[in-house]
């Protein structure tokens, strides 16, 4: 707030704006600020950003080992951002601050082509096989091949982070998976999300993908995620709703979310998790409640929120997602998991519900609980 000289910054994000959506427009709107996006994607536009896209990289060789495909990639990536940063530097463009998120090699060769500038890395996740994802479902044993490719994941992002200024994660738990050389350098700051949208007022009813019309007052669980699969607790809640549905008989269930490959493997029989889970369940369901819409756009979403009587929300011990403090700040109750992210923000009994993250009988009463006409009076702070 105290700096007034003109300053030109870089952000720097596979999956530009990423992070950096609310941020990047807030940093060109100064006076005399000049603000370039780099990302793969196309036709971004954030008002006051420069958005360059570079080509998509190859990926790794046939002959490559496997442990090493995913820094081969990343390499390849950071050669095409560099190339396009010395076309930037030739053109006179000197950053003061470079903003980049290093997971997928992005951040490798700055030093080199802008030294002057400072770098402050999103500092978002660091693999490790304990205390995080690996190794969370005690159903799946980390075998030594496993635990020496997740070692080898951090690759990519270890350049960057030698070479920070400064690091940011988004939450304590974030911060805490990294080494602690490098974590003396990593502030906690979250992005954000945008509550003058994420809030009560707005949109309060949503026509799903089937004709079915949803409004607030009717008796609608949502679930969330970029796509249906364990790390998010697909598995688990798909399981619980057989009781769900018999104990609650008005209740709607909308299930947002992709059938590709998330954060974990697909199922041995190579389906979704999503066909995988209808198989098993069976006739244990009724089909004509549940309403997968597959991905949402936002404005849809934040609706279905303002809807939701519940909204569940599940996660391994990994990056926490930005619809959970959406649904939040729309006002729904969320019904989370237990684990160490959503613990940072959901407080038991005060702003939200919280239940063992393998434990379908819990997370059914506490949604068959929360849903109903005393679903309020678990929120005392008791």
């Amino acid at each position: 707030s105290g700096c007034h000289y003109l300053v030109q910054a870089l952000f720097i994000h596979q999956n530009f704006p990423g992070q950096y959506r609310h941020l990047a427009p807030v940093i060109a709107a100064r006076p005399g600020a000049r603000v370039i996006g780099l990302g793969e994607r196309e036709n971004i536009s954030l008002p006051g950003v420069t958005h360059i896209r570079y080509p998509e990289p190859q990926g790794a060789g046939e002959k490559t080992h496997r442990y090493l495909r995913s820094m081969e990639a990343a390499i390849r990536r950071a050669q095409n951002v560099a190339r396009a940063l010395m076309d930037l530097r030739s053109k006179g463009f000197r950053p003061d601050i470079i903003c980049c998120h290093p997971g997928w090699g992005e951040g490798m060769f700055l030093p080199d082509i802008f030294p002057r500038a400072k770098l402050l890395q999103y500092c978002e996740y660091h693999f490790t096989t304990e205390g995080g994802d690996v190794g969370f479902n005690p159903a799946h044993k980390v075998e030594l091949d496993e635990a020496a490719r997740t070692r080898l994941m951090n690759l990519p992002q270890t350049p960057s982070l030698e070479a920070m200024d400064w690091g940011v994660s988004p939450t304590h738990f974030q911060r805490g998976r990294y080494p602690e050389v490098f974590r003396r350098k990593i502030s906690v700051v979250h992005e954000g999300v945008n509550s003058a949208v994420a809030s009560p007022e707005g949109a309060h009813h949503l026509k799903l993908p089937n004709g079915i019309v949803i409004k607030r007052g009717d008796e609608v669980i949502s679930f969330v995620s970029r796509n249906l699969e364990p790390y998010r607790g697909f598995d688990v809640f798909m399981r619980a709703l057989p009781e769900i549905l018999a104990r609650r008989p008005k209740a709607q269930v909308v299930l947002v979310g992709g059938e590709a490959r998330g954060y974990g493997p697909k199922p041995s029989d190579g389906r979704s998790w999503k066909e995988h889970l209808l198989e098993e369940l069976g006739d244990k369901l009724d089909l004509s409640r549940l309403h997968f819409t597959g991905r949402m756009p936002h404005p849809a979403l934040l609706a279905l929120f303002r809807i939701a009587s519940a909204h569940v929300y599940l996660t391994y011990p990994y990056v926490l997602s930005w619809s959970m403090i959406e649904a939040m700040g729309c006002g729904a109750l969320v019904i989370g998991s237990a684990t160490t992210p959503v613990q940072e923000v959901i407080e038991h009994g005060v702003n939200g519900l919280l239940v063992p993250f393998f434990d379908g009988a819990a997370l059914a009463e506490t949604v068959v609980e929360g849903t109903g006409d005393h679903g309020c009076e678990y929120m005392t702070g008791g």
